[in-house]
């Protein structure tokens, strides 16, 4: 194999490139997020070419910059985390990458994480915990470790990260985030959640249902599961508060996991609630997710959450899985 970033020759077992220090293992977003738009795509709201001075040529809108609107491709995983129409800051964070040289079976894992707009600097609690999710659940793959496992490291990494970013003096406002991870494998799709960012299973065959993969871990959650009415819970007060979440001041447990062996191609779809307040069910989702590489599909659901109103930051990753199975 070559190294995809200076394509010097390396062993298939190297983990670095001897030449530029580049992994060999890991195709990923940039460590602190993928700041700014990405590539060619267009302007955000018509699709046509934007100038120099970041204003659309065609329909002149001015373009998001920095955290406002981030995109990133990978092609076996991609993207967009955007700050809708009513928050003044995007406090949603998302990190993926592809574990494995290429040419062999990869890995994708992806994090997605919501930061709690009650606490202070939760852009940052989003983002430290991504990284540090990410790089732990690939570090324990490397190491052999299974998926549950890595998936458990990976949400203790970002329950520590978060930690280092309190106040002593404020604990009330530790910085804070949910947190939704997938591993996704040629065989199977593990799912490990901690507060109300949700996976979905998006099926491309008719005789397999989609179906939603995450409970949230909110009041209203436990009320239903207790068995009171779902319409009488949701009227409940402080009904969608959070039950569980990632911070300083937060009771540290393992994430719920669960594990999908899909029995046909499909999509997981990550997503922050600014998505799934508008979407909220597998059905209503699928019916939107087009044929389409996972950049644009994720896009598109970030467009329509936008459409319906953008009151929250949109956070929106794809992930297909195409029966890699041998």
């Amino acid at each position: 194999m070559n190294c995809p970033d200076c394509g010097e020759p390396a062993e298939a077992t190297d983990r670095y490139c001897e030449n530029c220090g580049g992994s060999l293992q890991l195709r990923r977003t940039p460590s602190g997020g993928p700041i700014g738009r990405v590539g060619d795509a267009g302007c955000v709201g018509c699709g046509s070419a934007v100038a120099a001075d970041g204003f659309c040529e065609t329909c002149g809108r001015a373009q998001p910059a920095g955290r406002d609107r981030m995109e990133y491709d990978l092609e076996l995983v991609a993207g967009v985390s955007d700050r809708g129409r009513a928050r003044v800051r995007n406090e949603d964070s998302m990190a993926f990458g592809v574990v494995g040289p290429l040419g062999s079976p990869q890995t994708v894992v992806a994090v997605v994480c919501d930061g709690v707009g009650s606490t202070e600097r939760a852009d940052s609690a989003s983002q430290t915990a991504v990284d540090a999710a990410l790089e732990s659940i690939v570090d324990s793959l490397l190491s052999g470790s299974s998926p549950r496992s890595a998936t458990e490291d990976g949400a203790a990494a970002a329950y520590a990260a978060t930690s280092e970013l309190a106040r002593p003096n404020s604990p009330e406002t530790a910085p804070s985030c949910t947190f939704v991870s997938a591993v996704v494998t040629p065989s199977e799709i593990t799912v490990g959640w901690i507060g109300d960012s949700r996976a979905y299973w998006v099926s491309s065959s008719p005789d397999v249902p989609s179906r939603r993969l995450t409970t949230d871990d909110t009041l209203v959650a436990q009320l239903v599961a207790a068995g009171m009415d779902e319409e009488e819970a949701s009227a409940s007060l402080n009904a969608h508060a959070l039950a569980r979440w990632v911070g300083a001041d937060a009771e540290q447990a393992p994430p719920h996991v669960t594990v999908l062996k899909p029995e046909a191609p499909g999509r997981l779809l990550l997503c922050s609630d600014g998505l799934w307040n508008y979407l909220p069910d597998a059905e209503s989702l699928a019916a939107k997710v087009a044929d389409a590489e996972p950049l644009k599909v994720a896009a598109e659901l970030t467009s329509i959450a936008n459409e319906l109103g953008g009151h929250d930051n949109i956070t929106v990753v794809v992930v297909p899985w195409e029966g890699r199975v041998p």
